[in-house]
């Protein structure tokens, strides 16, 4: 169990927050959300021991032991890939070290051998001879295949060595589980897999997450952190968000009949209170009103962008038709004869095992990158706009945010461009600064700023949650929804892509799956599960 008490943190004036007493039970899992910058992987790194608070402490059962999800991809690179996995368990990993260390000495002692025997003791009980199928199974299940085990990790490609550390992260049954967003970099079907694990694990798990499908599949609770204070809700992150909503909205109209009843008392004192007659029954009323309690709604510290596609022209008949498409990389198939036609009332969802895939396609349609063979042909009517993955290449000079918005539009007042950005959250100063020092959420909200400019009438997006909080992702899911207009997406949110696609389109580099379902649908079907097999 861990126990925070009286716990507060400050950094000179700004206090993240203040006096938080919570506590963490095995058998649970708490996901602490919040809007960014509200203090979410800090307070993980409380918990940990890697920062210390201002004030109050965290203790934790003895003998509990803790594992966190690093986040230094390269700490661990001159390792191989299954040691990375046990090291995860410290203390049986120093055993092994020690046990070899000792057997590999020249001069072997007695001294030495009661020392190993001590040592093979404490390694039967943690059943140590299981420890390297234990965590080639953990990697196999995160999609790490066992050619890959005996690697050093330096040779991973970035989303391997992901998958190798939350393997660590995994490794051993930990007490207390802090992960730091899980998910990125995961596919759907590994993301499946985590869910499925965690929704299993009986200790206690603390996770920060941006993906809310996740959130919902593993969290008994939710640590919400707002006006410097974590409060402890029971349920998953949908049961917090409705529940929230449900009492904002009670609050509010509660207020709003009390205001209702302050405004018609005080104008019948106006009226009556130099009336003879009337000043008793004043007297009383203003007696009344001033028992009258408006609660102080304090409006969240969340904000929600403004996100909607408004094109210039309704898309006509003619969408888009794609004939025997082939692309590779460097040598290395992608995807082949990839044909299909659009109608306008189509949102595919786009997914594949490599994602290069998926963004290669989206390239190609958009005249970035050279297709192999086939043909692609847009309606005459269409006006597509992108949102990429890898937006680097539109953040290399030193414009401000007005001036960098304003290379995409026709219109160049200020005012228009400023209207803009902030639907996007950016206001005042903010506008000012250099788009080549901001960070990955500004420079996405800066994007999707750019698409809604641009007014087509055909969205494509890949991978459009990167770097978005909660609030950013729920008003981008709810704009997609609501777009009339046909498109193709891809994401690692499974919400965003469970409620916008009406069609799924699945790559592989020998050919491809095109099924008119939902998102869920496809993921469960079985003729679909089938299809891939012969297809991987």
């Amino acid at each position: 169990m861990i126990a925070v008490s009286n716990l507060s943190l400050r950094y000179g004036k700004r206090t993240l927050f203040d006096e938080v007493n919570l506590k963490f039970t095995p058998g649970n899992c708490y996901g602490i959300i919040g809007a960014n910058g509200a203090g979410k992987s800090t307070f993980l790194k409380i918990i940990s021991g890697e920062i210390d608070p201002s004030t109050g402490e965290v203790a934790i059962t003895p003998g509990e032991r803790m594992a966190v999800l690093k986040q230094n991809h390269y700490e661990f690179d001159q390792f191989t890939v299954l040691n990375t996995v046990m090291m995860g368990h410290k203390k049986l990993w120093s055993i092994m070290l020690e046990k070899e260390a000792i057997y590999a000495k020249a001069d072997f002692t007695e001294e030495d051998g009661n020392r190993a025997a001590e040592l093979e003791s404490e390694f039967a009980e943690m059943e140590g001879w299981n420890a390297e199928s234990d965590a080639a199974n953990l990697l196999s299940g995160l999609g790490i295949a066992e050619e890959f085990h005996h690697m050093l990790v330096s040779d991973l490609s970035g989303n391997q060595k992901v998958r190798v550390l939350l393997a660590q992260a995994l490794y051993g049954n930990p007490d207390i589980l802090l992960l730091d967003e899980p998910t990125n970099d995961l596919d759907v079907h590994t993301i499946a897999w985590l869910e499925n694990y965690l929704a299993d694990f009986t200790n206690t798990v603390i996770v920060v997450s941006h993906d809310r499908h996740f959130l919902d599949a593993v969290c008994t609770h939710v640590v919400d952190i707002d006006y410097g204070k974590m409060k402890m809700f029971t349920g998953n992150y949908s049961f917090w968000y409705e529940s929230s909503q449900l009492i904002s909205r009670q609050m509010a109209d509660r207020n709003a009949k009390i205001e209702d009843k302050r405004k018609q008392l005080q104008e019948f004192i106006a009226r009556f209170s130099a009336n003879a007659s009337k000043s008793r029954q004043a007297t009383s009323r203003k007696k009344l009103l001033d028992k009258l309690n408006v609660e102080e709604l304090q409006p969240s510290t969340r904000k929600y962008p403004a996100i909607f596609f408004k094109p210039d022209r309704e898309a006509g008949d003619q969408i888009l038709s794609v004939e025997k498409l082939s692309a590779s990389l460097n040598g290395r198939q992608l995807f082949k004869d990839l044909s299909f036609s659009m109608h306008r009332e189509d949102k595919i969802a786009v997914i594949g095992k490599d994602h290069n895939a998926v963004s290669a396609l989206f390239e190609i349609l958009m005249g970035k990158m050279q297709a192999d063979s086939g043909e692609f042909n847009w309606g005459v009517t269409i006006k597509p706009v992108y949102l990429p993955a890898d937006n680097s290449t539109f953040f290399k000079n030193d414009l401000n945010l007005i001036d960098w918005l304003r290379q995409y539009s026709s219109d160049q007042d200020e005012t228009y461009i400023r209207g803009f950005l902030g639907k996007m959250l950016f206001s005042g100063e903010e506008t000012l600064k250099k788009s080549n020092v901001l960070s990955g959420g500004e420079k996405m909200r800066c994007m999707i700023s750019r698409m809604m400019l641009e007014s087509g009438n055909f969205v494509i997006l890949d991978e459009p949650t990167n770097h978005l909080d909660l609030e950013s992702i729920t008003a981008f899911n709810n704009a997609a929804t609501d777009f009339k207009g046909p498109m193709l997406l891809s994401s690692h949110d499974h919400q965003f892509m469970q409620t916008t696609a009406t069609r799924v389109i699945e790559l592989f580099p020998g050919g491809f799956i095109d099924k008119h379902l939902t998102y869920d649908e496809y993921l469960e079907s079985e003729a679909v599960k089938s299809a891939q097999s012969v297809l991987a």
